[in-house]
């Protein structure tokens, strides 16, 4: 079954709490947190205290801490991001001269491995990685702020993706997409071979219950 990563980068901080668990009762799978430096990408989120008080309440209900790491320099906060309690970090080619080496830093660390890129970066940057991790990411939107429309070429390059995992015998790692999905894309993205979707906007809003809109993406994806 595909699992849903609900990001709180859409959540209303005012009930951040709240707002978590509401997505956990209504059987999220993973809770994604969007990490931006305002230098990498130009918007500035959250550090490592949210990630410390939403932690305990996301383990205690079975689910994952995935933290996406859209900053420079990536490998001097994977510590306090760990102690913090991420299960997943995951960090992009474009930030990591020396890739292997963080990967590397991050499963020393106790914690799974993720690798990431932008919608233009070519996917070969990621050839050399792929049997070290334990979850890869395709951004479907350019990185730095919610809200923003899928781009449609995401669903050829997931497809790709897929078939270079698969045709390295790599089919046991997450395929997570993040940008732009919604019910109505969703069957779509899961069908071109992503496991994990990462939405936003599209549960945390005022148009209807965090609850309401996950049974929606539950629905189109059967």
């Amino acid at each position: 079954m595909v699992k849903l990563a609900p990001s709180i980068l859409s959540a209303d901080f005012s009930r951040l709490g709240e707002q978590v668990q509401q997505a956990l009762d209504a059987g999220a799978e993973y809770i994604h947190v969007d990490v931006m430096d305002g230098h990498f990408v130009p918007n500035l989120t959250i550090g490592p205290p949210v990630v410390a008080a939403i932690a305990p309440q996301v383990r205690a209900a079975g689910a994952v801490v995935d933290v996406h790491l859209m900053i420079e320099k990536p490998e001097r906060l994977i510590p306090a991001f760990v102690e913090a309690g991420a299960d997943i970090l995951t960090v992009h080619v474009e930030t990591c001269p020396h890739l292997h080496r963080t990967i590397q830093q991050i499963k020393e660390s106790g914690v799974r491995a993720g690798v990431t890129l932008n919608p233009a970066t070519p996917l070969v940057s990621l050839e050399e990685i792929l049997s070290e991790v334990d979850l890869v990411l395709v951004m479907s939107v350019n990185p730095g702020f919610g809200g923003q429309s899928y781009i449609s070429a995401s669903t050829a390059r997931i497809a790709r993706l897929r078939a270079m995992l698969d045709g390295r015998g790599l089919g046991h790692v997450e395929l997570e997409v993040d940008g732009g999905i919604k019910p109505n894309n969703a069957a779509l993205v899961a069908k071109a071979g992503a496991t994990i979707l990462v939405a936003g906007s599209a549960i945390f809003n005022r148009q209807k219950s965090v609850a309401e809109a996950i049974a929606a993406f539950r629905r189109e994806l059967g």
